[in-house]
């Protein structure tokens, strides 16, 4: 359990960081419906790309995917908080909280090693 969840919270993690980091049209879009200049919005780009670099260490060293994951609960709980405050619905912030409970059942499966 412990190598898949790596991976899916990798690739998680992963996809919509190359989306904002490449400026995607749709996270532009984003970045101006939540009121975050694109530039700090950008930024939560390079965060995702460390915390799926971190998992992916976390293979080989445990703790460093724990921090990684930890960093990424800080983020999502930020995006959620982000999607409300925008008036947005259950729709818009499920990507959020579905990568959340990937995230704490990565958290579950490394802390059980």
């Amino acid at each position: 359990m412990f190598t898949a969840s790596s991976v899916l919270l990798a690739a998680a993690c992963l996809v919509p960081a190359i989306a904002k980091v490449t400026s995607n049209p749709r996270m532009v879009a984003s970045a101006g419906h939540f009121g975050i200049p694109w530039s700090r919005y950008r930024m939560i780009g390079v965060a995702e790309i460390l915390a799926g670099a971190g998992v992916v260490a976390g293979l080989f060293w445990v703790p460093i995917g724990i921090a990684a994951a930890s960093g990424m609960v800080v983020l999502l709980v930020g995006a959620l908080t982000t999607h409300r405050r925008s008036g947005d619905g259950p729709q818009e912030a499920a990507p959020a909280l579905i990568v959340l409970a990937l995230t704490v059942a990565y958290l579950v499966a490394a802390l059980g090693r």
